[in-house]
C-alpha cells in the first residue's frame, strides 16, 4: 500500500494492546475487518479507491499486521471487544462494518454483544455460518452449512499450524484461496501478510473462530446486508444462500470463477467488488 496514500493510527485497547488502524478519507464510516491471519493490506483497493467518497477504515486486529503481538486474547469476542472500542473511541456512528471470513464472524460477534446502536448495514464476505460439521447432519444440512471440516480435523490442523509447519499450511491454503492466474505481487502481499500473525496465536485463533455457530445469528439480524462469496471459492456457494435466505434484509453477490471469484473476490476483481459495495450503500 502507497505509504502517501492514507493515514496509520494507534489506539489502545482496555486490555492495554495496541492496535493499528488505517483511517482514510471522509463521509459515511466504512469500517472493514480482514481475515484470520490476514491485515489491512487486504483492503488496499478498496481503501485507496473509495475513500473519496467514504470514510474507509480497516482495523489490524491483535497479533495482526501492525497490531501489537500481544499473547492473550485471540478469542472471537474479544476480538469483537476491541471493534467495539475502536468505534467508540473514534466517535462513529451509521457505520457500515465490512467482514471478510473471519472478519465476518467477529461483526456478527459484535452485533451479537453490542446491537446495532453505531451500525446501519453489514457486508458479510465469504463466512460460512458454522465451520466444522456434525456427524448427525443430513446431506440438506451439510450442503446448507458449509463446514470445511470435522471435528477431528481442527485439533489436528491447530497443532499443525502451531508446529514446525504451520507457515507452510498457512502458504498451501492460502494458494488454494486464490486464482491461478492472480498477479505474482498480489499473492505475495498476502501470503506475506499472514505471516505475521505468530504460530502460537494463530493457531489459538483458529481453534476459537472454528468452535463458533452463528446459525441463530442471521435471522435475528436488524440491519440490511450485503452477502458476497466467490462460486469457486472453499467456501461452498450453497452456504452463503442459506445465510441470504435466513437474514430478514439481504442481497447476494456471486463472483464467477472467470471474475476472480475465489476467497479474495474483492482483490481479484477490486472493480467490481467496490462498485458493488457503493452500490449497496447508497441503496
Amino acid at each position: 500500500m502507497d505509504q502517501q496514500a492514507y493515514s496509520e493510527h494507534y489506539f489502545h485497547t482496555n486490555d492495554d494492546v495496541k492496535l493499528h488502524y488505517i483511517d482514510m478519507g471522509k463521509g459515511l464510516p466504512v469500517v472493514m475487518l480482514p481475515a484470520w491471519s490476514q491485515s489491512v493490506e487486504e483492503f488496499k483497493y478498496q481503501i485507496q479507491g473509495m475513500s473519496e467518497s467514504y470514510r474507509m477504515i480497516a482495523l489490524d486486529m491483535r497479533g495482526h499486521g501492525q497490531s501489537e503481538k500481544v499473547k492473550y486474547g485471540y478469542r472471537i469476542p474479544r476480538f469483537a471487544k476491541d471493534l467495539h472500542e475502536l468505534l467508540l473511541a473514534l466517535t462513529l456512528s451509521d457505520v457500515v462494518l465490512v467482514g471478510h471470513g473471519m472478519g465476518a464472524a467477529v461483526m456478527l460477534c459484535y452485533w451479537d454483544l453490542f446491537g446495532d446502536s453505531l451500525l446501519s448495514k453489514m457486508v458479510i464476505i465469504d463466512m460460512p455460518p458454522m465451520l466444522v460439521s456434525n456427524p448427525i447432519w443430513s446431506p440438506q444440512e451439510m450442503h446448507s452449512y458449509g463446514p470445511l471440516v470435522d471435528p477431528t480435523a481442527v485439533t489436528d490442523v491447530m497443532n499443525l499450524i502451531e508446529g514446525h509447519g504451520g507457515d507452510n499450511y498457512r502458504k498451501t491454503v492460502l494458494n488454494c484461496m486464490l486464482s491461478q492466474d492472480v498477479c505474482p505481487d498480489k499473492r505475495q502481499s498476502i501470503i506475506q501478510s499472514r505471516l505475521k500473525l505468530p504460530l502460537a496465536q494463530a493457531a489459538q485463533l483458529f481453534y476459537s473462530n472454528y468452535h463458533q455457530d452463528w446459525r441463530d445469528i442471521f435471522p435475528r439480524v436488524t440491519l440490511p446486508c450485503l452477502v458476497v462469496s466467490g462460486r469457486a471459492s472453499i467456501t461452498a456457494w450453497r452456504s452463503q444462500q442459506w445465510i441470504a435466505d435466513q437474514l430478514p434484509q439481504s442481497k447476494l453477490i456471486f463472483f464467477e470463477e472467470n471474475e476472480g471469484g475465489k476467497h479474495f473476490m474483492f482483490l481479484e476483481n477490486a472493480l467490481k467488488f467496490n462498485c458493488i459495495l457503493d452500490d449497496f450503500i447508497q441503496s
